[in-house]
């Protein structure tokens, strides 16, 4: 699967429908907040999400800023990456 990567948002879109997504918008501290990850059903079950995250991770090091996780899946999932905790504000 190919992602759309943009400064404050990763996703894919297939004939102009959103199936998969994170969004981080650009707090006022210099910090990022994690605050929506979305698959589509159809592509549930298979690391889309994880790789979504994996990839704003990246990003959001790459940028130098931290980040704030809000969104449930983001939580969870810094939880289980500790290698990735160094963006965390």
């Amino acid at each position: 699967m190919e992602f759309i990567v943009e400064e404050n948002r990763i996703y894919c879109e297939q004939d102009g429908k959103l199936l998969a997504e994170v969004t981080f918008p650009q707090r006022t501290d210099g910090t990022v907040e994690i605050n929506h990850t979305f698959v589509d059903d159809a592509l549930r079950g298979q690391g889309i999400a994880g790789q979504l995250m994996q990839g704003a991770a990246d990003s959001i090091r790459r940028s130098g800023r931290k980040a704030v996780p809000t969104c449930s899946y983001a939580v969870k999932w810094f939880e289980k990456h500790p290698d990735d905790a160094d963006i965390l504000a």
